[in-house]
């Protein structure tokens, strides 16, 4: 670096600070001072240099000014200096007042903060003292109180007495009260000293509004008693009964025992078992540790918890009369739903598909003569049997209605079965006795057979012919249901939980799960808590068979019940409970139970069960299907219909059925599993119908069992490899054996019975005895290849890749057709 005239000198570039100053040379004998700002050089003579004449230094010393630089310019360089030092001087004093603040700051905060903890500290000494001081003065009340009531001062003898005997001064139990109540105070703040944090829960006397008793109280007095006189303090042994079930969670065993868990958790080790808090051990080794504890064992099973909803044998004097259960039963088409419209004036049958009943309705019917009768109508498809099995469980009297024109049909034989399982009492009426082909006595007389005697026929089945259409013999129907009614003296409790059965049940869109009940015994409210079967819920709403809305439904009363959290299986029990906490148990005990059943019906015990399973599957083809129907009665029986489709070679397979509409969930199961989905009564949604159309999933609607059962039917037997049946064409003899060359043996025949052909199958016969089955390679008559030959007509034969031929042998002729199987 160089000076205006050329000298030459040395610094620090680019890193020196204001105000440092560094040694320089030049070549002429004027030696400078380089001082380097932050802005840019300043050239400083140095003390003793020799400096130029004719100039002035700004100290009035022109001997002191560097050479060749002018005094403006050696006063610029020197204010500019100055200027430099000032700024480092005030930056300096910047961040000395910066950091004076902070310290200000963080001595003010921690000033305020010890400020607040010795006011906290003060406020929860007071309360402290307070609550001590309150409790102090309730436990000497008590004990004065106590030592009055024990020992009552003698009276004094009347001499005693006299003008000289003189009250004491009422100061002087105060003086005393206050020397005791400073004494307590001192006392306590000395040994009653609680350490951390006072809440207010702990100073009112516990936690969650808690407060503890005197019991406790007088623990704690002895305890602290027996501490200060040196005694060892032993706390009271609680013997507990506690409830083991066949598995328990060491954390659950310690919590019955109200022992700590770590003490388990140890007993446990030292037995040689390394578990945790949250690991489950059995029956028998928790046994061991309760005794250990010194507690007493008592055995209990998951299926307990099913005893809260025990039946309660009522007595006589609470049973009250009940309408009987009344349930039609018959084939299909014999007119059981006109009947009933007939009676209860109503028109079910115009609502039903196809005209025939695919659902178990439950309806109330008042007679003229004031008489409540409760009827249930079943379906009379093959298809429903479940549906008929359940009605006739539930029902007090039977209605078989047979057609006159029709006589006794299989579902006929089927309802009379099912009430012969029941053991109730059966009521024949004879329907469409109007027709003019109608023959009652042929129905008589056919139920002889299935041991069914009617009173015409000297028997005890009572017998009405009625006609639905007409309303003939109705009120004799009515008449012979009220009286078989009395001899049966129906009665029930409806003064306790309700208990019914579930009819059938429903997911509805708006409603939510809908199950309709008929109630047996007791009465149902609205707002009682129930479990029925694998589910639970809380009575929202009761609707009865006329769509009102009703606060509460007797014995033999049918009625809709909202506020279930899922769908029933048709025919579960419903019973009332008293909290939901136990509808809830009992519901998650049914629902597992039911899982390891399932799971141990379809899981293979041994290896070889497991090799076979395997072996079944893989020999027979599946047609996987979804079904979701309106109501759980029908998807049962579809189901139920579904697993009698097959045969060794084909079966179907329902994936999943349900109620409610056809879901997104339903269509990504099906297109995972490659299966069509069948709704029966249902649509699917707006999304579950997008979906579908583009995974290419089928889903089918129907609306008439009929149609479903045969359609599936038809897709199974699609399944089934085609039957090849083999039809015998025609005989051959051989009569002589030729070699020809390129083509080898080649056997001169005569057709002796029906037809030779080029493209049919032959088999080798010698002696009778098959030697070998295959094709032919050539036939010819005389020269020319042929595609048949006449009986009674020599050929030329030649078979594919064998010529082990003989004069003498016979050759068969036969063709093979493939013959399309169905399921029967």
């Amino acid at each position: 670096m160089s000076d205006s005239d050329g000298k030459k000198t040395l610094g620090l570039r680019g890193g020196a600070r204001p105000g440092n100053v560094k040694q320089s040379f030049s070549h002429g004998r004027t030696k400078n001072v380089v001082v380097e700002t932050k802005r840019k050089r300043v050239v400083v003579p140095k003390p003793g240099a020799t400096k130029p004449s004719g100039g002035a230094t700004p100290s009035g010393d022109p001997s002191r000014r560097p050479a060749g630089i002018s005094d403006a310019e050696m006063a610029r360089r020197m204010k500019a200096l100055q200027a430099a030092k000032a700024r480092e001087a005030e930056e300096v004093a910047a961040r000395e007042a910066a950091e004076k603040a902070r310290e200000e700051e963080r001595a003010r905060r921690r000033a305020e903060q010890e400020a607040k903890e010795r006011e906290q500290r003060e406020a929860e000494e007071r309360a402290r003292q307070k609550a001590e001081e309150e409790e102090r003065k309730r436990l000497e009340a008590e004990e004065a109180a106590k030592r009055a009531a024990a020992a009552p001062a003698p009276e004094e003898p009347k001499a005693a007495r006299g003008p000289a005997s003189k009250p004491a001064p009422a100061s002087a139990p105060r003086k005393q009260d206050r020397e005791r109540e400073q004494r307590g105070r001192g006392k306590g703040r000395d040994d009653n000293r609680r350490s951390g944090k006072l809440t207010l829960g702990q100073a009112t006397g516990g936690e969650g509004n808690r407060q503890r008793s005197m019991a406790s109280m007088k623990r704690k007095q002895e305890r602290a008693r027996q501490k200060a006189m040196g005694a060892p303090v032993e706390r009271e042994k609680v013997i507990r009964d506690v409830q083991l079930p066949e598995a328990i969670m060491v954390s659950e065993l310690a919590n019955r025992m109200a022992e700590r868990v770590a003490d388990v958790v140890k007993s446990l080790m030292q037995m040689g078992m390394m578990v945790t808090q949250n690991q489950t051990i059995d029956a028998d080794t928790a046994e061991l540790i309760i005794e250990e504890f010194g507690h007493k064992v008592t055995r209990v099973s998951d299926s307990d918890v099913e005893d809260v909803i025990k039946e309660v044998e009522d007595s006589d004097e609470d049973l009250k009369p009940r309408p009987p259960v009344i349930t039609i039963m018959g084939h299909v088409d014999h007119g059981k739903t006109s009947l009933l419209d007939a009676i209860r004036d109503a028109r079910v049958v115009a609502g039903e598909a196809g005209g025939i009943t695919q659902h178990i309705g439950a309806y109330q019917v008042k007679t003229d003569g004031g008489t409540t009768l409760t009827f249930l109508d079943t379906p009379g498809h093959a298809a429903f049997t479940s549906m008929r099995s359940r009605g006739a469980q539930v029902t007090d009297i039977v209605v078989l209605v047979v057609a006159a024109d029709d006589a006794v049909m299989p579902q006929t034989i089927e309802a009379i079965n099912h009430a012969k399982a029941a053991e109730v009492p059966m009521i024949v009426a004879i329907n469409k006795i109007d027709k003019p082909e109608a023959n009652p006595d042929k129905v008589r007389t056919d139920l002889l057979q299935h041991e069914v005697i009617v009173e015409k026929m000297s028997g005890e089945v009572q017998d009405v012919e009625v006609s639905a259409v007409t309303g003939q013999g109705l009120d004799e129907l009515l008449e012979a249901i009220a009286l078989q009614a009395e001899i049966l003296e129906l009665k029930a409790n409806p003064d306790r939980a309700a208990q019914g059965a579930v009819i059938e049940a429903q997911l509805d869109v708006g409603r939510g799960p809908v199950a309709t009940v008929l109630v047996q015994n007791g009465t149902l409210h609205q707002g009682d808590i129930f479990v029925v079967g694998e589910q639970y819920g809380k009575v929202r709403a009761l609707i009865n068979d006329k769509g009102e809305r009703v606060k509460e439904a007797g014995p033999s009363v049918p009625v809709e019940v909202l506020g279930l959290n899922g769908t029933p299986e048709a025919g579960d029990v419903l019973n009332v409970t008293e909290t939901e906490a136990q509808a809830r148990e009992i519901a998650a005990y049914r629902e597992q139970a039911a899982k390891d059943k399932r799971a141990a019906a379809g899981a293979a015990t041994t290896l070889e069960q497991l090799m076979q399973k395997a072996k079944e599957d893989e020999n027979v083809a599946e047609l996987p299907i979804l079904v979701k129907a309106d109501v759980q009665g029908s998807a049962e029986a579809i189901v139920q219909a579904m697993e009698k489709i097959g045969n060794d070679e084909v079966r179907v397979r329902v994936l999943h059925s349900g109620v409610g509409a056809i879901t997104e969930t339903d269509v990504g199961l099906a297109e995972a599993s490659g299966a069509p989905v069948m709704g029966f009564n249902v649509r699917a949604n707006a999304s579950a119908r997008n979906t579908a159309n583009q995974k290419g999933v089928e889903i089918r609607y129907y609306s008439v069992i009929y149609d479903l059962v045969d359609d599936v039917k038809a897709a199974a037997s699609g399944l089934l490899s085609a039957e090849i049946r083999e039809k015998f064409i025609g005989y051959a003899e051989i009569r002589e054996v030729f070699k020809v060359t390129g083509v080898g043996k080649v056997a001169g025949c005569l057709v002796t019975e029906g037809v030779a052909r080029r493209s049919a199958g032959v088999r080798l016969l010698r002696d009778n005895v098959v030697i070998h089955e295959g094709t032919l390679k050539t036939l010819k008559r005389f020269k020319d290849e042929v595609a048949e030959v006449q009986s009674g007509q020599e050929c030329g034969m030649a078979f594919e890749n064998y010529d082990d031929i003989r004069a003498g042998d016979v050759i068969e002729i036969f063709e093979r057709e493939e013959v399309t199987r169905t399921l029967d």
